[in-house]
């Protein structure tokens, strides 16, 4: 089968675990209970396009985007072996990329209501949830790469945290870090603000925290599960009235503050790990792997 075949030779082009499972998730989920009748010579832009706009409407633009790329993939494979004659899905319609809402940041207040109440929460307490979130808070990261930073990455002196990759779950091997695709920087590194390395320097214990481990390990140890966290995130930000709060309006907040103490959009795009905060600034300034974010973020402490 043609779709084997390219399989093996994405595959074989050195992708992420994480990356190969997405794109065979799409394929089983969308690619061949649509498309998989047909022959390939059949794909026609219209056929493609028509296609795609019943994912987006069944799943979602994140999804159709996705499908979108995988069969891009295996059309491009089929017409570098004479297959057909060109790729089709290139001149398919584009997939909207407008967010449902606008995004929504916290007000300084709301921040620090939210951590007040958190401590007061034993449950989210058990569940690390808020330093946790104060970890977010202070660094803008996602949930995924918060729970990649251990211990090793933190340096307490320079008040700085190397941000490395993000925790993914691979089907058949677990939970492991995988660097970050999406991002051209490779290893970026974060100032922190003095309210949040005072609570890494809390969380310390030379003899129970080797460089290795974790800084917000799973309960019984090891690398935490995004996926739970974000259960485990949703429960308590609900509890604690503000389910309308997510990990993304936590980057949203720290963006904010960062835009309205007059930072680039670069500074930003470095701090969160964004590729390109504009075509102009990606191609004419060079990038920095640090942001200078930690004196605009001290309003967020205690």
């Amino acid at each position: 089968m043609l779709v084997d075949r390219w399989m093996a030779d994405f595959e074989g082009q050195g992708k992420a675990p994480r990356t190969v499972e997405q794109y065979r998730y799409a394929i089983d989920r969308s690619v061949l209970p649509g498309l998989g009748a047909l022959r390939i010579r059949e794909l026609t832009v219209a056929t493609c396009d028509r296609f795609l706009r019943a994912v987006e409407t069944k799943h979602g633009a994140p999804v159709a985007r996705t499908t979108r790329s995988v069969l891009s993939g295996l059309c491009g494979y089929a017409a570098r072996r004479d297959l057909i004659d060109r790729n089709p899905v290139r001149d398919t319609g584009v997939i909207s990329t407008k967010p449902k809402s606008p995004p929504r940041s916290m007000t300084i207040e709301q921040v620090h209501d939210l951590r007040a109440a958190l401590t007061y929460d034993d449950l989210a307490i058990r569940r690390d949830i808020p330093d946790f979130v104060a970890f977010m808070l202070a660094t803008g990261l996602r949930i995924s790469e918060a729970a990649a930073v251990v211990w090793g990455d933190v340096d307490r002196q320079r008040r700085t945290v190397a941000v490395r990759g993000n925790v993914v779950r691979v089907k058949g091997i677990g939970l492991v870090v995988q660097a970050d695709e999406s991002s051209k920087l490779g290893v970026r590194t974060l100032d922190l603000p003095e309210w949040a390395v005072e609570m890494l320097g809390e969380r310390y214990d030379s003899e129970l925290c080797p460089a290795s481990c974790p800084v917000f390990s799973a309960p019984r140890g090891g690398l935490r599960d995004p996926s739970n966290t974000q259960a485990d995130l949703r429960a308590a930000l609900k509890d604690c009235g503000y389910a309308w709060v997510t990990s993304h309006v936590f980057r949203k907040t720290v963006a904010s503050l960062m835009d309205d103490a007059g930072k680039t959009a670069r500074a930003v795009a470095d701090q969160l790990g964004h590729s390109q905060p504009s075509t102009s600034q990606n191609t004419s300034m060079g990038r920095r792997g640090t942001s200078h974010a930690a004196g605009v973020l001290e309003v967020l402490g205690k």
